[in-house]
């Protein structure tokens, strides 16, 4: 039998699947809590064998951040994920999060019965990983799309600078906005910008790169100008077709 923690901010739902979930008698449910801190803190105290954990909680950790922070305790502990929500943030928060294995991410909507969870809980006891197909798929758009983003290619420093430039500030509004006391470091992080975006080509000039980076800022994606001005950006399969601006 796996003892198992239930981390879910619905009080209804939670009860539910206490109570579902200890009927089936393979899973005792030791504890249950709405948020992701009460779940580190009752891991840190009483860690059970499994986790299983809405995305969406009260407080100030999603489930996947819960998550994280508890690993860092207790490496590898298995964790069975379920979420209603279709939000780029929880998608991009697991493939950041570098969670391999001993783990199951899955839609509420699809696996909510409490002994269509259980053998997610055993195969994440047992080392092994789930995720649905359809979730896999919109963590790989996720990563297509911050794989396009200008911002990905950036240092934080430049893209503070970045985000300014594309409200239309000078380098004098920028350093003085940002803390600078000379605005020629503004001037040289312009330089580095321009250089990881590939505007740096020397027939095109500081004014042209400028437009053209915080062109690409509002887009949020990478852009590439041909020799008679026409932009282009990657398409899915990875190929430069012409941007429409849509």
């Amino acid at each position: 039998m796996i003892s198992v923690l239930l981390v879910e901010d619905n009080i209804r739902l939670r009860q539910a699947l206490r109570v579902g979930l200890d009927a089936t008698g393979q899973v005792r449910v030791v504890g249950d809590c709405e948020t992701g801190e009460a779940a580190l803190a009752f891991c840190i105290e009483t860690p059970p064998q499994a986790i299983l954990m809405d995305v969406q909680l009260a407080g100030g950790m999603n489930g996947i951040q819960a998550a994280v922070s508890i690993r860092r305790e207790y490496p590898r502990l298995p964790v069975v994920f379920y979420s209603i929500q279709d939000d780029d943030a929880y998608y991009r928060d697991f493939r950041r999060s570098g969670i391999l294995s001993h783990y199951a991410y899955v839609r509420k909507s699809n696996y909510l019965l409490p002994q269509m969870i259980v053998p997610l809980l055993h195969d994440a006891a047992a080392g092994r990983s789930f995720i649905d197909p359809d979730i896999e798929a919109r963590v790989q758009e996720t990563r297509h799309k911050d794989e396009q983003s200008p911002l990905a290619m950036l240092e934080p420093n430049e893209q503070a600078v970045a985000r300014l430039l594309a409200q239309g500030l000078t380098n004098e509004q920028i350093a003085a906005r940002l803390g600078y006391s000379d605005k020629r470091t503004i001037s040289r992080t312009n330089g580095q910008i321009y250089a990881a975006w590939g505007l740096d080509d020397s027939a095109t000039d500081e004014k042209v790169a400028r437009t053209r980076a915080a062109i690409m800022m509002q887009a949020g994606r990478i852009l590439s100008w041909d020799a008679d001005g026409v932009p282009h950006t990657l398409d899915e399969r990875g190929n430069w077709v012409v941007w429409s601006g849509a």
